[in-house]
C-alpha cells in the first residue's frame, strides 16, 4: 500500500512492503518546460492543437510523463483562449492562467474520483480536459464519453507502447463490447505519445525517447479491425510524411546525431 502528497518540491511516495515503511521522493520543478527545453518534439505542439478527441501520454513510472503531460497544457496556455480543466492525484505542477483559463482540481480535497469529477468538468463548458491518469474502467468510459462530445482529453496510461496502450484500454471492458470500444476509439484518438528517459553523453543528462502515433486513417483502421500488431509498421512508414516515429526510430536518431551512446540505445 502507499501514499502519494506533495511536499515543497517534492513528489513524496510512503509504501508499506512486508512490514517494511519506505519513502520515495521526486523532485518537481517551480516551473514547466516548454518542449525545447525537455528535448520534446515540436510535433508534440501540432497534436496539442487538435480541436476535440482523445491524446494519450504512456510510459513506465517516472519517465516523463507527467511532464510531458504539463508541458503540452502549457502550450495551450500560452497560445490558445480556452477553458482548461485538470483532475489529478495529487496536483504536481501549478498551472497560473496565461491566454486560457485553468482549473485545477484534486483527487481527495475536491472531488472523490476521476470519473466523478470528469463527469462534473463536462458540465463547466471545458474545452480541454486534463485527466491525471485512467486507472479504471469508469475513469476510461468518462474521457471516452468526453472526447466524443467535442472536448480534447489528455491522460496518461502505463503502458509501453501505442499498441499495449489501445490493448490496456479496450481490456478493461467486457468481452462482449470490445468491439464496440475499438470503433469509439478509432473514432476520437487523435494521438499516443509513449516516453522513455535514456542518459546522454557528457552534460546531457536525461534525453526522452519517444514513440509517436497519429491517428491516420490507416492507424484508425487498425484500431477498428483489432490489427494492432501492424501499426508499429505504419508508424515507421509515416514518419515523413505524418511526423510519426517508433522508439527505435528515434533511438538510432539519437545515437546518430552522437546524443545518446549505442550501448545506451
Amino acid at each position: 500500500s502507499y501514499t502519494l502528497t506533495n511536499v515543497g518540491r517534492f513528489r513524496v511516495s510512503i509504501f508499506r512492503q512486508r512490514g517494511n515503511i519506505g519513502v520515495v521522493m521526486r523532485t518537481i520543478p517551480h516551473t514547466i518546460a516548454s518542449f525545447e527545453e525537455l528535448k520534446l518534439p515540436p510535433v508534440l505542439g501540432r497534436i496539442s492543437q487538435a480541436s476535440n478527441g482523445l491524446v494519450l501520454v504512456s510510459g513506465p513510472t517516472g519517465n516523463g510523463k507527467s511532464t510531458t503531460l504539463a508541458s503540452m497544457i502549457k502550450f495551450i496556455n500560452d497560445n490558445f483562449q480556452y477553458n482548461i480543466i485538470t483532475i489529478e492525484d495529487p496536483i504536481e505542477f501549478l498551472f497560473t492562467s496565461s491566454k486560457s483559463c485553468i482549473i485545477q482540481r484534486e483527487i481527495g480535497i475536491d472531488t472523490d474520483s476521476f470519473s466523478g469529477a470528469v463527469r462534473a468538468a463536462m458540465r463547466m463548458n471545458p474545452d480541454v480536459i486534463m485527466v491525471g491518469e485512467m486507472r479504471d474502467l469508469d475513469t476510461i468510459d468518462s474521457c471516452i464519453k468526453a472526447a466524443e462530445t467535442g472536448h480534447l482529453v489528455f491522460s496518461t496510461l502505463h503502458t509501453h507502447n501505442a499498441a499495449s496502450t489501445i490493448n490496456r484500454i479496450v481490456g478493461y471492458f467486457p468481452p462482449d463490447s470490445q468491439e464496440n470500444v475499438r470503433h469509439r476509439l478509432a473514432d476520437i484518438i487523435v494521438a499516443t505519445v509513449s516516453i522513455r528517459l535514456v542518459r546522454g553523453k557528457s552534460d546531457e543528462g536525461l534525453i526522452p525517447v519517444l514513440e509517436i502515433m497519429s491517428a491516420t486513417n490507416t492507424i484508425k483502421a487498425c484500431i477498428r479491425d483489432n490489427h494492432l500488431d501492424e501499426i508499429e509498421h505504419h508508424i515507421e512508414k509515416g514518419r515523413d510524411e505524418y511526423h510519426m516515429q517508433s522508439l527505435d526510430q528515434h533511438l538510432v536518431q539519437l545515437c546518430k546525431d552522437d546524443v545518446i551512446a549505442l550501448e545506451e540505445a
